[in-house]
């Protein structure tokens, strides 16, 4: 069976301008049954995108981005749910925040202005959303299990707001949903938990809505 795909451009340049730096196709996980498909393996990347003045500048104004960022990893290919990339090969250390794309579906990792890591995620059904809007990480828990949702796993989680909100690791295929947390695949989880610390940002944007800014 072919496996359900999300695009994802890190630039589009044309006439010198950056006109769709962090913008992607759009691909919405439902809570809709789909047949499970086993999860495809994390990604080298080839290179980077790294952005002249005038794109960042030309990005910022129209609310594409929210910050300085310095380069964006290079994925030229669509990702399929369950998968993730992570390079952070030449970063330097420095401060790490999260954009979460609800519209994209994706989640990003930068660190210094670079993009570490990116991943394909699922987001709260129908009844049950996720928040949107900037959250400073509250808390870390390694090993967790749902005391509302039948003792689910949710491994290495990043708590956002203290009604159980949190980016965790999950089974990331086609047609599944979170009760309002934001999912990502388990391996992805763990290079971020490892990464983030508590107090560091995480931006969830909303679908077709500008960023918030930080």
């Amino acid at each position: 069976m072919r496996r359900r795909t999300v695009s994802t451009i890190g630039a589009v340049i044309a006439a010198g301008a950056a006109v769709g730096l962090l913008s992607f196709d759009t691909a919405h996980a439902r809570a809709a049954a789909a047949s499970p498909a086993a999860s495809p393996p994390s990604r080298q990347a080839a290179s980077r995108l790294f952005l002249s003045s005038d794109q960042l500048r030309e990005a910022r104004k129209a609310g594409l981005i929210d910050r300085p960022i310095k380069s964006l990893l290079d994925v030229r290919q669509p990702m399929e749910y369950g998968e993730f990339l992570w390079d952070e090969r030449g970063v330097p250390t420095g401060h790490a925040w999260v954009r979460v794309d609800l519209g994209s579906q994706l989640i990003s990792v930068f660190r210094s202005g670079h993009e570490i890591g990116t991943a394909v995620i699922l987001y709260g059904a129908d009844g049950l959303p996720t928040p949107t809007g900037k959250f400073p990480i509250l808390s870390k828990t390694r090993n967790h299990r749902s005391r509302t949702y039948n003792n689910a796993p949710m491994p290495y989680s990043l708590w956002l707001t203290r009604d159980g909100v949190a980016i965790h690791g999950s089974n990331v295929r086609w047609g599944f949903a979170t009760h309002g947390c934001v999912g990502v695949p388990t391996a992805f989880a763990a290079k971020l938990f490892a990464s983030l610390t508590v107090g560091d940002d995480v931006l969830i944007v909303p679908a077709k809505a500008r960023s918030p800014k930080i």
